[in-house]
């Protein structure tokens, strides 16, 4: 596969870090303009939104690729598996809606680990472009810091002050 990516995705890719930089910030910010609470509870709605694009783009690979011979079963592998991200972000959503965000940004940090760990074995495989594992081991580690810092802040009870 083309091991470069437009242009374009990747400046789009990198600008779906700023609402997680935005509400991470400002769900352990004290005194902003949006409470905190509110902040993370935004947080945790655009990663399950996200990691449900993630499963997305697999489907549309192997929407693009079944008009050929199937390498045993890929693409019926890759359906299915492309629809388990949305499935962890649904119940991270739950979680949350259960007041347990804790436990909702340690759902979605799994998800976004596994979900770039299956895709990087795909990539292996031939299945997923060498450009897109490049950039999103990149946008990965940055989203997986910003919901391991803000979990890490929740569960401690560390609060920045404004």
């Amino acid at each position: 596969m083309n091991a470069r990516l437009p242009s374009l995705a990747l400046l789009l890719g990198a600008g779906g870090l700023v609402p997680f930089l935005a509400c991470g910030l400002g769900s352990v910010t004290a005194g902003g303009a949006v409470p905190a609470d509110r902040a993370l509870l935004a947080l945790v709605e655009y990663a399950a939104i996200i990691l449900s694009f993630l499963g997305a783009v697999h489907w549309g690979m192997a929407l693009v690729g079944s008009g050929t011979a199937e390498r045993g079963g890929t693409e019926s592998l890759r359906l299915a598996l492309g629809v388990l991200p949305a499935l962890v972000g649904w119940a991270a959503l739950l979680v949350s809606v259960a007041a347990a965000p804790a436990i909702a940004l340690a759902l979605l940090i799994a998800g976004f680990l596994a979900t770039a760990v299956v895709e990087a074995r795909a990539a292996g495989d031939g299945l997923v472009p060498a450009g897109y594992m490049r950039m999103r081991w990149g946008l990965t580690l940055v989203v997986v810091l910003v919901l391991a810092l803000v979990l890490l802040s929740r569960v401690s009870g560390v609060v920045v002050r404004m």
